[in-house]
């Protein structure tokens, strides 16, 4: 009885070849695909990570600058009238002549 038969042989060295080659095509599609989604979406006006991240802490100091500079003229305006008096209306509660 013979243990090797070069059909079958010949058969697995095929296989093997088609596996291969079909494996190589998609190394080289996944390759391809990825140059052509790379130049896709660099042709667009997206920016980096790294540039979104200092743009937004920016906008946070932004924020924070505001919130302060809100507070200091608030703490600026004078008195609502009819409180206190002003060289305007020197006697609160009176109209000012004029």
């Amino acid at each position: 009885m013979q243990t090797e038969n070069k059909f079958f042989e010949d058969f697995a060295k095929m296989a093997n070849g088609f596996a291969g080659t079909f494996a190589g095509m998609g190394r080289e599609a996944e390759a391809g695909l990825r140059e052509k989604f790379k130049g896709l979406m660099g042709g667009m006006d997206f920016v980096s990570r790294e540039e979104f991240e200092a743009v937004k802490a920016m906008a946070a100091a932004a924020r924070d600058e505001v919130e302060a500079l809100k507070a200091e003229i608030a703490a600026l305006k004078p008195a609502p009238e009819g409180d206190a008096p002003t060289a305007d209306n020197p006697e609160p509660g009176k109209k000012a002549k004029r």
